[in-house]
């Protein structure tokens, strides 16, 4: 485990609108989305926050079927119908006694154990920012310093994370990986049948 106070935070607020399915909730290897990745995070980080909007009741019931090794907490974004950065928002404050937040969406639930490990191991003190890249193609999920939590929190809930990126404060590392998963977007039917399709059995 890491020397820092590392947090993960999972933004599972939305609506699922072009996926047509609650994206939460779907099957992936005899779990749920959310249920692997707080699995996952679990094994790196000292608490996982949640951050619900649509369906929190059954997302909350949902996570709360399986033993993780860390807590795990929720946060109900009420403003989630304005975008994924009120969300990112809502989880910030209450990750404010983390050093660093692991930003990660709810639609990549086929990251390996092994990703994460190496993800954290990329903390240093030069910088606040580190994202993960493969082929020069950035991809998520990013770890985040505390010292940016004040200019996201602070920021107008229209921004998004990419107008944050570009601050001069943000001092940015990218990580280079072998991990294609640092891509997953499953936005779609289509999207979902590729994601089982393409798992890998020892993943």
């Amino acid at each position: 485990m890491s020397t820092y106070k590392i947090y993960g935070l999972i933004l599972s607020a939305g609506l699922s609108g072009r996926m047509g399915k609650f994206k939460p909730l779907l099957n992936y290897k005899g779990k749920t989305f959310i249920q692997n990745i707080v699995l996952k995070l679990s094994s790196v980080c000292d608490k996982v926050i949640v951050v619900t909007g649509y369906k929190a009741g059954l997302i909350e019931t949902n996570v709360n079927q399986l033993t993780y090794n860390t807590p795990v907490e929720f946060v109900h974004n009420e403003n989630y119908e304005k975008g994924m950065f009120t969300s990112l928002q809502a989880g910030l404050i209450k990750a404010a006694g983390s050093d660093w937040i692991i930003y990660h969406f709810v639609d990549q639930p086929g990251l390996p154990e092994s990703f994460y490990a190496e993800l954290v191991k990329q903390i240093d003190d030069k910088h606040n920012w580190i994202q993960p890249e493969m082929n020069k193609r950035r991809g998520h999920p990013v770890l985040i310093d505390k010292s940016l939590f004040d200019l996201i929190t602070g920021s107008p809930a229209e921004s998004n994370l990419r107008d944050v990126s570009n601050n001069p404060l943000v001092k940015k590392k990218f990580y280079r990986c072998s991990y294609k998963e640092i891509f997953q977007d499953v936005d779609t039917d289509g999207d979902y049948t590729a994601l089982i399709k393409n798992a890998h059995p020892d993943e």
